[in-house]
């Protein structure tokens, strides 16, 4: 559906705003999920939003039967007499609240001087209101557990916050005062535009972003939705607090502004406080409604070829679709489902598995208020490109309607509605869902009709949007390339057009329950099985974890651990990669391998319905894995291609590269996935030869949602009794290298990226509730880093602290990305921090912030299936207890500022500190 692209798009290049800082500061805390969760496996992007239906069809009604009562609420809105509209829904399977509040103003309502003012005032809104000090309004959620951040689009800007449920109060005040009372403090403009700037710089160094910029422009030119919502350096350069005022006039006004409430909350108090604090704002003008762009606006095909340093070719097709209340739509995401939705879909079964001509691509469709784009992505060697581009047009040029089969039809479908309902599984993708669907849509009515439209559409419904948009004449691509390679776009266009027939040809073608308790179940040969039954949704989430791991990688084949994990996946059970893919792509289900540093693990995410089906494919992949000759050049190909994406981006090349640089050994101090030459050199016998002796150790099986116990006791007492006898693994701590300085370079870049590392102690340390806290204190929008690096220096747009922990050791880290000649002043902001902590305890309120934070994000990490169920797996393979987590939580919840100070003074140690830089 429409909002699972916008997930993806958001994480991708889309969005304005502090999303990106947001991926940054959350960086730490999937590291902490990392350590008691088995999930590292490439899997669909849930979505994160959507609309929740009433239960009035047969899908709705199968998730409905298992809802817990506390979820059973339905929406409820309410239009205040400005014109504002409240929507709540009660939902007390957490305690928390998710709260919303939607604005009609993104960059597709910005004037041509305007480029980015929307974005920047997102940005400032966070940096002081009438009442609230620069800092202090994350600060406030942060202090009372919550965590919140902003977006901008093309059509609107959205502000949230999650948060305990008793601070919904304190959540709905903080997003009024500042999207209503915003300071714009002329310095901290000026200090914030600096900031937007290099956030500009971040976006230019990453592929994807790039891309769709270009494509922007191409597609939707003389148009504000062919502008950057982030704007040009020239407008925002030129823009002042004064234009920014009558921007915010103009456009947020309280009949453009949705606020939606979930969680455990009460409809009648959640209205009566937004009509306190949003009812006597008033309209101040007109608003005009959005006209859809005329398509085409651009004659194609064309190419748009750039140069740069990159290691690999990265590839975008688009073409420009309508809008999102056009009926086109479902047919639209149905067709991008079929052609690139999953590894199962068309094009990667074509041109990844079958022909390895690329190692990544994919299709989804984006559709706006006034028009959209029909995107296929790609990513695949230089040498390859022309080839591939050739291909690709060939395909198109000759796909019709029936070619996909009723099998495939019915997997597209199923995978669709699956992501619609899944996303239920948090308050705040359940938020998101239903304001998006309501504030852009007609509401509930709106997920009837797709579903009624998804279930109902055929070949027909294909062939329509084919001949209306998916046209050589309407095709816009950008092709980003190793500098050197000889590729012209003009003759990549040419090609394209001898190749792809005419629409006209192409038309003729087309003729023709509530949480139970938990239960631990002991087995022989230190074998666990943990049993966590929620019956709020009729899914299921299994994770099996062996510690283990890159630790077992023998000398000189690093990488050979993740190389394995992905090889499980090609096959097992006398069923091929294709057939395995279609088996469980049928059933919405997904079954994948991955490995960390210290552990191995299998995972599985299916519809309870589909039990009896799904566990045997895990039993398999287990006990029979193919490791099939065939797929050896797929596997090393994926792999390899996955080192040189990572080397394309600047934090990704950097945190490849820290592990080696710190530790000594196997596992932890090895490039995880590998360096070319032992990634070619890799055999299938090395990985079954691995995979025996990891799936011979003790393992831990875990269980969450709608499961049968004694299936799941059975499958964990087969491969018990058929993966042993039980051979222990011991995890000796890392070992530190005694050189603390490496930098890396990645020409062609704008930014440097600092990533100052301190030796910390493990889980296991009575010092780790106080190490926690000192991190919460450092990192966050209101952190102690954020403020002095970021907010008083202007130094980077991204700035923050992580923490890294196995049971026995672990590091803090302090990272920014600067611009090349701020690298030594924010070098010496990171010096300042140390010698500031080091002068006196921290304030009382900054360890209160830090000890709400903590309980947030706790809740807030565990709140799908798939969370808990690699939680408790890999907390109780690491031999650390199943209440570790909540145990850690209360210990910092009784810690002092003084026992903070003084894990900070033992820790924060300039003359024991390492520096990895990346530089341009």
């Amino acid at each position: 559906m429409r909002l699972i692209v916008w997930t993806l798009l958001a994480s991708l290049f889309l969005f304005g705003g502090c999303d990106y800082m947001g991926t940054i500061e959350r960086m730490d805390r999937e590291q902490r999920a990392a350590e008691r969760s088995a999930e590292r496996t490439p899997a669909p992007t849930p979505p994160a939003d959507g609309f929740v239906r009433d239960g009035a069809d047969e899908a709705a009604s199968v998730a409905g039967d298992a809802i817990a009562d506390g979820d059973a609420a339905q929406p409820r809105i309410t239009i205040l007499e400005n014109g504002m509209t409240v929507l709540t829904q009660a939902d007390g399977r957490f305690p928390l609240a998710s709260i919303r509040l939607y604005v009609r103003a993104g960059s597709g309502w910005e004037e041509e001087r305007e480029a980015g003012i929307s974005h920047f005032l997102e940005h400032m809104a966070f940096k002081g209101t009438d009442r609230r000090a620069p800092g202090q309004v994350a600060g406030e959620i942060e202090g009372a557990g919550g965590s919140m951040n902003a977006g901008t689009s093309f059509d609107y800007t959205v502000y949230y916050v999650d948060v305990p449920k008793d601070a919904w109060r304190l959540g709905i005040d903080i997003l009024h005062d500042m999207t209503v009372n915003p300071s714009l403090d002329p310095d901290e403009f000026e200090s914030e535009r600096q900031v937007v700037v290099s956030e500009i710089e971040m976006g230019e160094d990453t592929p994807g972003r790039r891309q769709f910029k270009a494509l922007q422009e191409m597609v939707w030119p003389e148009t504000s939705y062919g502008r950057p919502i982030i704007g040009f350096r020239e407008t925002l350069a030129e823009m002042t607090p004064e234009d920014m005022r009558a921007y915010l006039r103009r456009l947020y006004q309280p009949r453009s502004m949705l606020l939606v409430a979930v969680g455990d909350i009460d409809h009648a108090e959640v209205l009566q406080k937004t009509r306190t604090l949003f009812g006597p704002l008033r309209n101040q003008g007109p608003l005009t409604r959005p006209v859809e762009l005329p398509l085409p606006l651009f004659s194609g095909p064309v190419v748009r070829v750039e140069h740069g340093n990159w290691n690999k070719a990265y590839l975008s097709l688009a073409f420009p679709v309508s809008g999102l209340k056009r009926q086109e739509a479902v047919g639209l995401e149905l067709l991008a489902q079929l052609l690139g939705g999953g590894q199962s879909a068309r094009l990667p079964r074509k041109f990844r598995y079958e022909q390895q001509m690329v190692d990544q691509v994919s299709a989804f469709s984006m559709t706006l208020e006034r028009g959209g784009m029909f995107v296929i992505q790609a990513v695949c060697d230089a040498d390859k490109a022309e080839t591939f581009v050739r291909a690709l047009a060939e395909e198109m040029a000759g796909l019709s309607p029936h070619d996909f089969g009723p099998d495939e039809m019915a997997r597209a479908k199923l995978q669709l509605e699956d992501a619609l309902y899944r996303s239920k599984e948090t308050l705040s993708g359940l938020a998101g869902k239903l304001g998006y669907f309501t504030f852009f849509e007609d509401g509930q009515v709106s997920e009837d009709n797709y579903l009624f439209s998804l279930r109902t559409a055929d070949a027909e419904t294909l062939g329509g949007v084919m001949d209306e948009y998916l046209r050589s004449d309407r095709l816009a691509s950008v092709l980003l390339l190793p500098e050197g390679t000889e590729l012209s776009g003009d003759a990549l266009a040419e090609g394209v057009r001898e190749i792809w027939a005419s629409p006209a040809e192409t038309a003729a073608r087309h003729e023709t329950g509530a949480r139970g308790e938990v239960e631990v179940v002991e087995l022989d040969g230190g074998v666990s099985v943990v049993l966590m039954p929620d019956a709020t949704l009729p899914y299921a989430a299994m994770d099996i974890v062996w510690p283990g791991g890159g630790v077992l990688e023998p000398q000189g084949a690093e990488g050979l651990a993740a190389f394995t994990s992905n090889y499980l996946g090609k096959g097992a059970g006398g069923r091929t990669t294709t057939q395995l893919q279609d088996y469980l792509a049928d059933r919405a289900a997904s079954v994948g391998a991955s490995a960390r540093r210290d552990a191995f693990s299998v995972s599985a995410r299916y519809p309870a319905r589909f039990a009896a089906e799904v566990l045997p494919i895990v039993r398999d992949m287990i006990l029979d894995p193919a490791f099939s000759g065939d797929e050896l050049g797929r596997v090393r190909q994926e792999q390899l291609a996955a080192i040189k994406q990572r080397e394309d981006q600047p934090l990704g090349l950097a945190f490849r590269r820290i592990f080696p640089f710190l530790f000594e050994g196997p596992g932890y101090g090895t490039h995880h996935l590998g360096i070319p030459e032992s990634v070619s050199a890799f055999q299938p016998d090395d990985a079954k030869a691995f995979f025996e002796r990891q799936r011979s150790a003790p393992f831990v099986l875990s269980a969450c949602g709608v499961f049968e116990r004694e299936a799941v006791l059975e499958l964990a007492r087969d491969l018990a009794a058929r993966t042993g006898p039980r051979r222990s693994v011991e995890i000796a701590p890392p070992v530190w290298k005694d050189e603390r300085q490496a930098t890396a370079h990645l020409p062609g870049r704008n930014q440097t990226h600092l990533v100052k590392i301190f030796p910390a102690p493990g889980l296991n340390s009575p010092d780790a509730p106080a190490l926690a806290l000192l991190k919460e204190a450092l990192a966050g929008q209101s952190g102690i880093l954020f403020r002095e690096l970021r907010d008083r220096q202007g130094l980077g747009y991204s700035v923050t602290a992580m923490l890294w922990q196995t049971p026995d050791s672990g590091f803090l880290a302090f990272y920014i990305g600067t611009d090349p000649d701020k690298a030594e002043q924010a070098l010496a902001g990171f010096e300042e921090t140390v010698e500031s902590l080091s002068r006196e305890p921290l304030p009382v309120a900054e360890v209160e912030r830090a000890q709400n934070l903590m309980r947030g994000d706790y809740w807030r990490d565990r709140q799908t299936l798939g969370s808990r169920s690699g939680e408790a797996a890999g907390l109780k393979a690491r031999g650390l207890p199943l209440d570790f987590n909540e145990t850690l939580l209360d210990k910092a919840g009784k810690a002092t500022p003084e026992d903070v100070a003084a894990v900070a003074s033992r820790i924060l140690r300039l003359d024991k500190a390492y520096l990895f830089t990346v530089t341009p």
